[in-house]
């Protein structure tokens, strides 16, 4: 695997090195040391997939609150996304950052997004499908989210959301913690 640095805390984008021959390619998409050697969570405590019917459904900004935060690698197994971290990680160098990349069935690339930080997506065809590498169990008790296009953190999107959950729509307008940086 290549890891590339973003300019988000802790996050990186992943890129397979695939060994091709007349059958194929194999190529390995995770590795406890090596994810380790860069700093990254390694656990594994849940996984999910992610389905989505429609070109520009739009899921996020997603998080979950301490002691339960998640480190994620998200990688798009069918169709492609547009894939954003935005770091709301009080004290971070990339606070109010935010990084997106596509991830494809074709392209292979995965994002590895560290605890503290909120994870949203907009799909660019139907039948998207993304799968996910989760640190910890979801706690829905510890689920939090801000607005996608809460103009606090310029996300361009390249697309307008066709469909998008009334949760995620409506999420109010970040707001900087007490005696913190706006």
């Amino acid at each position: 695997m290549k890891f590339h640095a973003t300019d988000i805390e802790g996050a990186w984008w992943l890129e397979l090195e695939a060994i091709e021959d007349e059958r194929g390619f194999f190529a390995r998409c995770y590795c406890r040391e090596e994810f380790e050697e860069h700093g990254m969570n390694p656990t594994i405590a849940q996984c999910n997939l992610s389905g989505n019917l429609q070109r520009h459904t739009l899921r996020g900004m997603h998080a979950q609150t301490p002691p339960y935060e998640e480190a994620k690698t998200v990688r798009c197994i069918r169709g492609s996304v547009w894939d954003v971290v935005l770091d709301l990680r009080v004290g971070s160098p990339s606070y109010l950052q935010h990084f997106g990349i596509e991830l494809s069935a074709d392209n292979r690339r995965a994002l590895y997004l560290p605890e503290g930080t909120y994870h949203g997506f907009i799909t660019l065809e139907d039948d998207s499908e993304l799968y996910y590498q989760i640190s910890h169990v979801y706690v829905p008790g510890a689920a939090v989210g801000v607005r996608w296009n809460d103009p606090a953190f310029d996300i361009r999107w390249p697309a307008q959301p066709r469909v998008i959950n009334p949760r995620d729509r409506d999420y109010p307008d970040h707001e900087p913690p007490e005696g913190g940086a706006a």
